[in-house]
């Protein structure tokens, strides 16, 4: 008996090894079904769309190589020719996100993201929520030109030498009674003898014996430091690093009584890890909001704004200045909401103490945190020449793109004959390509002026701002055929009229009033996105929120654009989207914080989304009846 069940739990773990592969495997025989008993164009393409889906949703194969899917599925099956479906897989939008990845490369080889982030701590200071508010600031910012995951991983290893700073100096307020700025929920400690020197001493070392950044742990009543069991030693040792990142560590402890700390904590108080969790949990939800901003901030606007121009060719109602018309006074409201709500959960409602700019109330951490967030500005040295042509073309670009076509005003294409041939891709491609050209040194100049740049082309006195290898070192090809498939699937849909029947089948849904309809696909899109990709889920749900929106006769861009702001509010768990896992990574928040905080931003962005949606987007899309451009489309796919 104890052999048969060994066998089969050898069975079942080498079929958990290989879930996926059975994944891949199963899914298509199980819905092979639908096309044989049923050939139709609709049922055809209904497989290819389920099989798609469930290989996105499961991430049983890379999500690039899912999208792939439709490219092989659509021909065989008749729904639409080879050289049709690889069309759908370079659109417009493709050539949006390679300009403006030539110039988030030429920003981040010359670190011109950790200028603007640090200045705009310096103007915060450094009381907690100040700090916290300077730093969704700056990540905001940040995320609305670069990807939420870039700026996330930008922005991060600031925060972290601010806040090992802050963790730094809180041994010794803890034996400093003079500090007035401690939380009620420190524990406290007795004031000790100077003679005693009952102090700890922590003593690291590595390879260079000069440790640029302090590593920092206490000592719990356990006698582990982070989990790992440390022993008393007489006399001072070193030890060689182990893992090549971690230094293996020693503690001399002479005549030590046992301080009172909290068990299994690495923080010296309870508040100092409350800073810890509000300002990490604060950067992934800035980037989130930050990527609403602007057309490209996340691919998720991009998926929806080329889907939206595919399906309905004839509305020139969403471009750049729209959209950020629109999206902008929900970023700044999201702002201060999502502040609000993070300083009330982990910092409490003394917002006088936090929040004080004050410098008769600010602590010694918080002067010392000051004095490391000024030695990491003044490490960058005054600006150089390759970061003012970088904002140059960062200025620049937004200025075309605004005034493209402002829609109030005639913009510059009016100057042109031909109308309708370029768009914000144009702008951006020019603008990357002429990075490729101008040189990093300024010209008629003997000094050199590259030393940011982690090449030799300081010896190159003609060496461009940024290289190939820059380019395609950000380059996220994976999204890019992520959308392509996006738009794969739905030409599929548009051609087979998979659209049109499901538009028929929630015909039921069209005694609801419009805000109902859009309420109920936001919290749909919202709980499917925690669990699954932001792209792939909008990309599902696309089509069927415009087959919906032409069946009950409702401006779609009521429905697609809160789904498409709220697929990006997955921030309840570290798979929810990739800001989330970066941030987890650092060990400061744990799963049931991030459920906590994120259920309430979750919550926010619904209802902020929901408050735009029915006031000032009215207006601004017309929202209030039903467009012709919508109302052609749908006879034309009823027809």
């Amino acid at each position: 008996m104890r052999l048969e069940a060994a066998a089969r739990m050898d069975v079942f773990r080498k079929l958990w090894r290989a879930r996926k592969l059975v994944l891949v495997v199963l899914i298509p025989l199980s819905l092979l079904p639908l096309p044989l008993i049923h050939p139709t164009s609709e049922a055809c393409c209904a497989y290819v769309l389920m099989v798609t889906a469930v290989y996105w949703v499961s991430e049983a194969v890379p999500l690039g190589a899912a999208a792939l899917v439709p490219a092989f599925l659509y021909p065989l099956f008749g729904v639409l020719k080879s050289s049709e479906v690889a069309a759908e897989y370079c659109k417009d939008t493709t050539l949006l996100l390679m300009g403006v990845i030539c110039l988030a490369a030429s920003i981040e080889k010359w670190n011109l993201h950790k200028r603007i982030a640090l200045r705009m701590v310096m103007i915060a200071g450094a009381k907690p929520g100040m700090l916290v508010l300077g730093f969704m600031c700056c990540t905001v910012f940040l995320s609305m030109w670069l990807s939420n995951t870039s700026t996330t991983a930008m922005v991060m290893p600031i925060a972290e030498a601010v806040l090992q700073q802050l963790i730094c100096t809180g041994l010794a307020d803890c034996h400093d009674d003079s500090e007035s700025g401690d939380a009620p929920e420190e524990d406290d400690v007795k004031e000790q003898n100077l003679s005693d020197k009952n102090q700890l001493k922590l003593l690291y070392h590595n390879e260079s014996n000069n440790c640029t950044k302090q590593e920092l742990y206490t000592l719990s009543e356990t006698g582990e430091v982070n989990g790992l069991g440390l022993k008393s030693v007489s006399k001072p040792e070193f030890i060689q690093p182990t893992n090549g990142h971690l230094p293996s560590v020693s503690i001399e402890i002479p005549n030590v009584k046992r301080v009172k700390a909290r068990r299994d904590s690495q923080y010296p108080t309870k508040r100092d890890h409350m800073i810890c969790k509000c300002l990490s949990l604060s950067i992934t939800y800035a980037a989130t909001i930050g990527g609403l901003i602007t057309i490209t901030g996340t691919s998720t606007n991009l998926i929806f704004a080329e889907q939206f121009n595919t399906r309905y060719p004839d509305a020139k109602v969403i471009n750049f200045g729209t959209w950020f018309i629109f999206s902008f006074p929900i970023a700044i409201i999201m702002l201060v909401l999502t502040w609000l709500w993070l300083h009330f959960l982990f910092l409490g409602c003394n917002f006088r103490e936090t929040c004080s700019l004050s410098k008769k109330r600010k602590t010694k951490r918080e002067m010392m945190s000051e004095r490391r967030i000024h030695e990491e500005y003044a490490k960058l040295g005054p600006i150089s020449y390759p970061e003012v042509v970088t904002a140059v073309f960062f200025i620049l670009m937004t200025l075309l793109w605004f005034t493209r076509e402002p829609g109030f005003v005639p913009g510059w294409t009016s100057l042109f004959e031909k109308k309708g041939y370029r768009t914000d891709a144009t702008v951006s491609v020019l603008l990357g390509f002429l990075l490729f050209l101008i040189p990093a040194r300024r010209p008629f100049s003997s000094s050199s002026c590259c030393r940011n740049s982690e090449d030799d082309s300081a010896s190159d006195p003609l060496a461009p701002m940024i290289t190939w290898k820059d380019f395609q070192r950000l380059m996220p090809w994976e999204i890019v055929i992520l959308v392509g498939g996006g738009y794969a699937l739905a030409a599929g849909c548009k051609v087979s009229g998979l659209s049109v029947w499901i538009g028929r089948q929630l015909e039921p849904m069209s005694g609801l009033p419009p805000w109902a309809v859009t309420l109920l696909a936001c919290l749909l899109v919202s709980a499917v996105t925690e669990f699954a990709s932001n792209p792939a889920t909008l990309t599902v749900f696309l089509p069927i929120l415009s087959a919906l929106s032409e069946t009950l006769l409702i401006n779609p861009l009521h429905t697609l654009i809160p789904s498409t702001m709220c697929v990006s509010f997955g921030v309840m768990l570290p798979v929810g989207n990739p800001p989330n896992a970066i941030v987890f990574s650092y060990g400061h928040v744990q799963i049931r914080d991030m459920v906590k905080a994120g259920f309430g931003v979750n919550l926010i962005g619904v209802a902020v989304v929901m408050l735009a949606i029915t006031t000032w987007g009215v207006p601004l899309f017309n929202l209030t009846e039903f467009p012709a451009w919508a109302e052609s489309r749908n006879v034309t796919g009823v027809l």
